[in-house]
C-alpha cells in the first residue's frame, strides 16, 4: 500500500513540471509588478522625487519602470525640501539615465502656487531639469495665464522659458 502512494505522488509532482514548462512565455513580461506602488528616487544620496502609483510594473532588462495608473509625484530640492507635485495618467522611468516622462493630463503644482498643464513632461534627474515639445498653459503665481508650444524649467517652476509663447499678462500701472 505505501509503494503505491509513493508513485501517486512522484506520478503528480512530474505532470506540475511539464505544465510549468508548457505554460506561457515571459518574455515582454514584467520581471515584477506591485499596486498601489511608492518609489523614491534620489540623486547623490539626496532623495529628489517620491512616486505613488496604482499600478506599477518593473523589466529589469530594459532597466525600465512603467506606472500606468494615478501617478502621483512629489519633488524636493537638493536639501530634501518639498517643492513641487506633478500628476498624470502614467509615467515611465529609463533607470539608466534617472528620466521620468509623464504622460496624459499633466498637471504640475510649486509650492510658490505656479500650475503648469500639458501632455507630456519629461524630467531628467541628473540636469535637474523638465521639459516639454507640447503646448503648455502656466499659470503664473499673479494669475497671468501663458500659452505656447515648448517648455523649459528648474523641477522648482522658478526659473521657466516656455518656448513659443502666447498668452495674458495682467500688469499693474501706478497700483491700478
Amino acid at each position: 500500500m505505501r509503494m503505491i502512494l509513493f508513485v501517486l505522488v512522484f506520478t503528480t509532482s512530474c505532470e506540475e513540471v511539464e505544465m510549468k514548462k508548457s505554460g506561457q512565455s515571459r518574455l515582454g513580461m514584467p520581471d515584477a509588478e506591485s499596486w498601489d506602488a511608492i518609489i523614491t528616487l534620489t540623486n547623490e544620496g539626496a532623495k529628489r522625487a517620491v512616486i505613488k502609483a496604482g499600478h506599477l510594473e518593473k523589466y529589469n532588462e530594459k532597466k525600465y519602470i512603467l506606472l500606468n495608473e494615478n501617478v502621483d509625484a512629489d519633488f524636493f530640492n537638493s536639501e530634501e525640501i518639498y517643492t513641487t507635485n506633478l500628476k498624470s495618467k502614467i509615467a515611465e522611468i529609463e533607470e539608466e539615465r534617472d528620466y521620468l516622462i509623464a504622460i496624459g493630463d499633466v498637471v504640475v503644482l510649486s509650492d510658490s502656487g505656479i500650475t503648469l498643464f500639458t501632455d507630456t513632461l519629461s524630467w531628467d534627474n541628473v540636469k535637474e531639469r523638465i521639459f516639454t515639445d507640447s503646448r503648455v498653459k502656466f499659470i503664473t503665481e499673479k494669475n497671468d495665464t501663458l500659452y505656447g508650444v515648448g517648455f523649459e524649467s528648474d523641477v522648482e517652476l522658478n526659473n521657466w522659458k516656455i518656448l513659443q509663447p502666447t498668452g495674458v499678462f495682467h500688469e499693474e500701472v501706478n497700483g491700478k
